[in-house]
């Protein structure tokens, strides 16, 4: 009942494709929700994910939800939640794909999530980091911790489109930084990190960060994102 009313009062509107949600649909409705490209990379013995990171960084296991395509179903839902506030997209990201990280072999080795980390520039124009929400709803849902004190955004970069590899990871490589603080860097220590993102193109942002993380002693880092390009 009261959720009918705030529905009235309030309209909760698609993510992908405007259209109103009807009780039961949370963010994304159910033909949007059937029509998103999932990549099943979690359960993929040819990962294209894991093997993107081949010869760059030592990935232990990598996965995305789902394919990015331009002007597709997936890059609607990205531009909600990156410029129109959409924040619960995440969350929404995240459930899913601890749901799927539940299906490996390995989602128990994890001990910590750590989320790329926003420029404070660009976290001041867009008021959160669009990561946040998702990182959060995996770490919540395998009962582990987040942790978005370690890794740390040193400086701004141009934008990454139009870029190739070589340039991408030129322009990011010296923008991640492992914290200062020795307590923080201990908590690190001998952990298996999933380090999470939005969305894979190149992979030269993960890689720079999963490098950063791979300083620490002991350390493993295994990847996780809401969607990768084809």
């Amino acid at each position: 009942m009261l959720q009918d009313l705030l529905d009235f009062l309030f309209p909760r509107n698609c993510a992908c494709c405007e259209q109103l949600l009807v009780a039961n649909e949370r963010v994304i409705c159910t033909p949007c929700r059937n029509d998103l490209p999932l990549t099943h990379s979690h359960l993929s013995n040819e990962n294209p994910v894991k093997k993107l990171f081949y010869g760059r960084a030592s990935i232990e296991n990598a996965m995305s939800l789902l394919i990015f395509q331009k002007k597709g179903i997936t890059q609607r839902l990205m531009h909600s939640l990156k410029y129109k506030g959409n924040e619960e997209v995440g969350s929404v990201l995240g459930e899913w794909v601890a749901l799927n990280l539940e299906q490996t072999f390995w989602h128990s080795e994890l001990d910590m999530v750590v989320p790329v980390p926003l420029h404070k520039k660009r976290f001041r124009e867009r008021g959160y980091n669009q990561v946040e929400g998702f990182g959060k709803a995996i770490a919540r849902r395998l009962e582990i911790p987040y942790n978005d004190k370690c890794l740390l955004k040193t400086r701004g970069v141009e934008t990454q489109v139009f870029k190739n590899l070589a340039a991408r990871f030129k322009n990011v490589e010296h923008s991640f930084r492992i914290t200062e603080k020795q307590k923080e860097r201990k908590k690190l220590e001998g952990k298996h990190l999933l380090l999470v993102d939005d969305i894979i193109t190149t992979g030269a942002t993960l890689e720079t960060c999963a490098n950063c993380l791979l300083e620490i002693p002991g350390t493993k880092v295994s990847v996780a994102t809401m969607a990768t390009t084809r």
